[in-house]
């Protein structure tokens, strides 16, 4: 039973890496982990062989279902800029008002996501561009309203599926209301649970059936929930609201359990044990070997201990197998094609000069 806790324990994490190549101490760890996937940063990322080589060898020691994961919203967030070409930002896109242009954003980083072997990308935004948060979010939010915020998902979502890859909508239950960054510190956003409902969480209840994960927001809403709790870790953000009274089906994940708007909150073993026990499938650590470990033993340990966490690792362990399998996620490309990365290339700056 221990060795199968643990694989399910793992399978809990989405972990990132040190550089552009794997070290011996990053082979120990992610063979004792096992997590259920990765994600690169442009620290990780060269050139394009070497990124599809770093993550042909994680697949080979975690396993060939896991999560390959990659930030490319455009604009201010793209990963690939370097590599390929620039993405337009969300905002830039929206801008045009033509929804074939949406879609041709969500497909040519979909494109482009996939011609390097990965199979997951942490987009759309789907916060509010409220005037609060214009100096925070900048151009990855694309508009005050619910319904052009769902009119540029929509399209985009589709196009991702199509690929064969799985988007990720963000940040539940928002961020439109904050003037903080969540990286450096949490912010208490006083917003009603009205103004949550009907704009900020609209958007998630028009995609919630279109959306494979949704990721949540290391930000307190005391107003809306009565209580001053990252919603990372709030049962009644994740459980009651999105689970039980949205409905959602999919995979949540936490956004990274290192910035400062969770761990100004919590050390890393009570947050990451509080996140599953609020409802958490996937909680990502993104870079630091030491709190992928500290993350990782405290998950087992808690759920070595109590049978009701155990439940909560299992059922997650479970949902992430059956997801998994649905999505069917694209088997790792035989070869690296430069040609096909050329056409890329060509056509993101063509996009580029048209928006």
């Amino acid at each position: 039973m221990k060795a199968t806790l643990r694989r399910q324990v793992g399978q809990l994490l989405i972990v990132g890496l040190e550089g552009p190549e794997l070290t011996s101490i990053e082979r120990a760890w992610l063979k004792l982990v096992r997590p259920g996937g990765v994600i690169l940063f442009r620290r990780n990322i060269e050139e394009a062989r070497q990124t599809v080589q770093l993550l042909r060898e994680v697949t080979e020691i975690i396993g060939k279902s896991c999560f390959r994961c990659i930030d490319i919203e455009g604009g201010l967030v793209d990963r690939l800029r370097d590599l390929i070409a620039p993405m337009p930002s969300p905002a830039e896109v929206y801008a045009t008002r033509k929804p074939a242009i949406f879609r041709k954003h969500g497909q040519l980083i979909a494109r482009e996501a996939r011609s390097l072997g990965f199979n997951t990308v942490f987009a759309p935004v789907l916060d509010l561009a409220l005037p609060v948060s214009a100096d925070v979010l900048c151009n990855r939010a694309v508009s005050a309203d619910p319904a052009g915020v769902t009119a540029y998902a929509l399209p985009f979502l589709q196009e991702f599926a199509a690929e064969g890859i799985l988007g990720c909508g963000k940040h539940f239950p928002g961020l439109g209301g904050s003037s903080l960054d969540s990286h450096q510190s949490m912010p208490v956003i006083q917003r009603s649970w009205k103004e949550m409902w009907d704009e900020d969480i609209a958007p998630f209840r028009a995609l919630a059936v279109r959306l494979p994960m949704i990721m949540v927001a290391h930000a307190a809403y005391p107003q809306a929930s009565g209580a001053a709790v990252p919603a990372s870790i709030s049962r009644f953000w994740i459980t009651k609201i999105l689970r039980q009274k949205i409905g959602y089906k999919g995979l949540v994940i936490s956004d990274d359990m290192e910035m400062g708007g969770i761990l100004t909150q919590r050390i890393i073993e009570e947050a990451a044990v509080n996140a599953v026990a609020a409802g958490t499938d996937i909680l990502g650590v993104c870079k630091e070997p030491g709190l992928v470990i500290r993350a990782y033993e405290s998950l087992l340990s808690e759920a070595e201990s109590s049978p009701s966490f155990r439940r909560s690792v299992q059922l997650a362990a479970r949902r992430m197998a059956h997801y998994k399998k649905q999505y069917q996620l694209k088997n790792f490309p035989r070869r690296f094609s430069s040609k096909v990365l050329e056409n890329l290339r060509t056509e993101a700056k063509k996009f580029s000069t048209k928006i």
